[in-house]
């Protein structure tokens, strides 16, 4: 962790006890109290065997310096998230690693908004932290718990989508909890929703023994497994704070994350023209009275499908820097009504434009029952683009100097976030320098297969010779 930031891609992360101290945590919880003036704040953690206490030296470093803190336990980030904002508080903060190994840690500042504050905020606390200006303490704050803040975040997901057509159904459905934040809340809704539910990794660990924290295709084979064995409709599997989901059909076929985001965007966005509240057209000018521009926000790094699939319904698609936050903000400033990411993030605003795992469950739920198919059906009608993604180790000094080098290799190159070069109209390579590992990561995406590993040996090559 660079001694002149603290904060990466998402919140301030490290390896717990060598990177992310509890000395770390007592003054960021002073600088956090600065940066308030004042509560109350909703606090909250996942499961990874440090949160706890981590949790504990912010609360208690917040109440020093005169800040109230209500605390809601282990739940799932978007769950804080949701009750910061649907309860009126000052602010949340989250104790979590999200998808990262056990051994980190890391601490998510929210706005009252529920969204992780803005960028210029983050080095304003910055650099409150690095010049040891805290303000002076006002008192001791009160320590509270906040009851049920689970059922609260639920009833906000059930009442966005069609309840009685998804109970009608009584689908069945498989559920990789990856033995995180999830386990406390989604088994709950998927009964509330009438669905039979077939849990895997249910237990909550902070060492993440069953598949580790993060959901990727090569770690849902158990997974893909239990769907077809069990007769399933559909299989979902979340990472370690519950924020991202990966979905799997009734065949095994476990999908990307943008995907199945693009058929939930196509689901928001057909409720969005039916309801008569958006645009189909595009202008901004809407086609009923009182419509509004549809809107899509998605990283650099997504697949040319939402694209695609935005275009159906005359939806505007912006593109950010890669990070949950970029979207999160954008969505904020652009009035927009969804966001994804690559690696499993959906964000639907009428509920909170954040990742949520839950929410997304619901939707595609939605999704399934209002069609009447299988998702492996619906999945096949749209183009196929194959992708891939790996990461390689290196400083940041090394990351920049391989992205540098890349800027000069095509004439059609965007630099919104690390470099993006384009082989041809459907086919593209991107390299990025990791906020929250000593890595850069490469992905790359093709509308022929074989173009795609070519491209990739090509860069691989490259990027290793450059390292």
């Amino acid at each position: 962790m660079s001694v002149q930031r603290l904060f990466g891609t998402n919140g301030v992360r490290g390896v717990f006890g060598k990177d992310l101290t509890l000395d770390l945590a007592l003054r960021l919880s002073y600088a956090l109290a600065t940066y308030y003036r004042e509560g109350p704040l909703l606090l909250a953690y996942d499961g990874r065997y440090s949160s706890p206490l981590i949790a504990d030296v912010i609360k208690a470093g917040l109440n020093a310096m005169g800040i109230d803190v209500h605390d809601a336990g282990l739940v799932p980030t978007p769950c804080l998230q949701y009750c910061t904002r649907r309860l009126g508080y000052r602010g949340g903060v989250m104790i979590t690693a999200s998808h990262n190994p056990p051994e980190y840690n890391g601490i998510k500042v929210m706005a009252s908004d529920g969204v992780e504050i803005p960028r210029e905020d983050e080095l304003r606390i910055e650099e409150v932290y690095f010049s040891n200006r805290f303000m002076e303490s006002r008192g001791i704050g009160i320590d509270k718990r906040l009851g049920d803040a689970v059922g609260i975040y639920l009833q906000g997901i059930i009442s966005l989508v069609d309840i009685d057509r998804i109970r009608s159904k009584g689908m069945k459905v498989v559920v990789d909890l990856g033995n995180g934040a999830q386990a406390v809340a989604v088994p709950r809704m998927l009964e509330m929703l009438g669905c039979k539910v077939v849990t895997l990794n249910e237990r909550i660990d902070g060492s993440f023994p069953g598949r580790g924290s993060e959901p990727t295709i090569d770690n849902l084979g158990d997974l893909a497994t239990k769907v077809r064995e069990s007769n399933a409709d559909l299989g979902v599997a979340y990472d370690g704070d519950g924020d991202r989901s990966i979905f799997c059909d009734e065949e095994g076929n476990v999908y990307t994350g943008d995907r199945s985001g693009a058929l939930l965007v196509e689901q928001v966005l057909t409720k969005e023209v039916q309801s008569g509240s958006g645009s189909r057209n595009g202008n901004g000018n809407g086609s009923r009275s009182g419509s509004r521009e549809l809107k899509v926000v998605t990283p650099v790094n997504s697949s040319m499908l939402i694209d695609i699939v935005a275009a159906r319904y005359g939806a505007k698609v912006i593109k950010t820097k890669v990070g949950s936050v970029e979207v999160s903000r954008e969505m904020v400033r652009a009035s927009a009504l969804v966001g994804l990411e690559e690696n499993g993030g959906f964000m639907y605003s009428k509920h909170i434009p954040v990742r949520d795992g839950a929410m997304s469950t619901a939707l595609m739920l939605e999704a399934l029952a209002s069609r009447g198919e299988p998702l492996s059906k619906i999945m096949s009608g749209y183009k196929r683009f194959y992708q891939y993604k790996t990461k390689f180790p290196c400083s940041r000094e090394q990351a920049s100097r391989v992205i540098d080098a890349l800027k000069g290799r095509s004439l059609r190159v965007e630099s919104i976030d690390g470099v993006k070069i384009w082989v041809d109209d459907e086919s593209w390579v991107m390299v990025r320098q990791s906020g929250t590992e000593p890595i850069i990561r490469l992905y790359a995406e093709s509308s022929d297969e074989q173009r795609l590993r070519s491209m990739v040996d090509s860069y691989t090559e490259l990027i290793r010779s450059l390292l």
